[in-house]
């Protein structure tokens, strides 16, 4: 991997994840004693109030050769507005907007070349926020956010910088108040950042942590195994601003934001609700349906098999009913907008059948952690495809 001008780039988070996790990875779990019970693995399990996987619609694919590395996405009135992540080629360097049948009926270029977009959001008031926050070797000293107003022709870039130093991120969201709140892509506890300020066209806004969040622990099926059920990869807030959702690779969890105090719903504590999106080949988009009762996501398809186009699902979101899910931890329209042994002593045939399961737990063991090695490999390869395709 390198960065433009030929220096060589500082490993990402992809490359020491790999590096901490793969050593003890394929170390295996002991094997239970004859006549006491097998010790227990710390691995997720289906929690209550979990929507059911049932497949999503297709809305629409596109089939635009220029969006083949969607990393945003929003629904509008009149269809949806995308943008690729970082691109080295100038044609997918813009903001597009398509149909309800997902035909580009029109694009906006920047003004400058973005460093890495990840996420969209759409004001009250139809302006459309492009977050250029994505920095997978935390390098960048600001983000950003370029926001085109109704009617523009030209986006407008407003800078951003953390107040701990630089972190990836690709998921924006809109409090009531119209700030923007960006969540980093990190596992464990993702940061939650706000502006102290208004965004300034010209200047570099400071942000503040206004909290932490971590999402409960899920089973869903992904390409990235435990890893992708851990890194938020999007966000969106509904149309009457009283939820948002933020999506991994595997799941959406869906907060409640009764009051339009987008933080206090992330960081307060009370459980989302969790919308499966099993096995999408790398999902980093989501919104909601204009009129909420949809979630819509849509996967990048580089790197997948030739003549796959990205497709945009919509998923059913949980009733009114549904409970939420126990946390581990406690925690515009194209036209307007150019995750007890018993004590006894065993039978001599208790003790066979004890070797045998003993035998049997280390073989699982051992195909555990390879298996974990292979997510782990897998997570690091996209991860350096990605950055040699955007230069970063």
């Amino acid at each position: 991997m390198t960065r433009r001008g030929g220096a060589p780039a500082r490993a990402g988070w992809s490359t020491w994840l790999l590096a901490a996790l793969v050593v003890p990875a394929v170390v295996p779990a002991p094997a239970a004693l004859p006549g006491t019970a097998p010790a227990a693995l710390p691995v997720p399990v289906a929690l209550p109030g979990t929507a059911r996987a049932a497949a999503p619609d297709v809305a629409c694919r596109v089939r635009d050769e220029r969006l083949t590395e969607i990393s945003g996405m929003v629904a509008t009135d009149s269809g949806f507005v995308m943008v690729n992540d970082g691109a080295d080629e100038a044609s997918r360097r813009r903001i597009f907007f398509l149909d309800t049948r997902c035909a580009v009926v029109r694009s906006v270029a920047y003004p400058s070349r973005p460093r890495d977009t990840e996420d969209l959001a759409v004001g009250a008031d139809g302006t459309v926020w492009v977050a250029d926050i994505g920095d997978n070797d935390r390098v960048r000293s600001t983000v950003a956010l370029w926001r085109l107003a109704p009617g523009s022709r030209r986006p407008v870039l407003h800078r951003l910088s953390y107040p701990d130093g630089p972190h990836d991120a690709e998921a924006l969201l809109l409090g009531r108040d119209g700030l923007p709140v960006v969540v980093t892509k990190q596992g464990g506890e993702a940061g939650v950042y706000v502006p102290t300020g208004p965004p300034r066209a010209g200047a570099t806004v400071p942000m503040r942590r206004a909290g932490q969040l971590r999402l409960p622990a899920t089973t869903t099926a992904n390409p990235y195994s435990f890893f992708g059920r851990r890194l938020v990869t999007g966000g969106a807030t509904a149309p009457d601003g009283r939820r948002v959702v933020l999506r991994t690779y595997a799941d959406a969890f869906e907060f409640d934001v009764p009051d339009g105090d987008v933080v206090a719903a992330l960081t307060g504590g009370t459980p989302p609700r969790v919308v499966p999106l099993p096995d999408e080949p790398q999902g980093e988009s989501v919104s909601y349906s204009r009129d909420g009762r949809w979630l819509l996501t849509v996967s990048e398809t580089a790197g997948q098999p030739a003549g796959t186009r990205p497709t945009v699902l919509r998923y059913a979101l949980p009733g009114g009913a549904a409970s939420p899910v126990p946390s581990p931890s406690a925690a515009v329209s194209a036209a307007s907008a150019p995750a007890t042994g018993s004590s006894s002593a065993p039978s001599p045939g208790a003790v066979d059948a004890g070797r045998r399961r003993a035998d049997a737990g280390g073989v699982r063991s051992l195909l555990l952690g390879v298996g974990v090695i292979v997510g782990l490999l897998l997570v690091a390869s996209v991860g350096a495809a990605r950055a040699r395709r955007t230069g970063r």
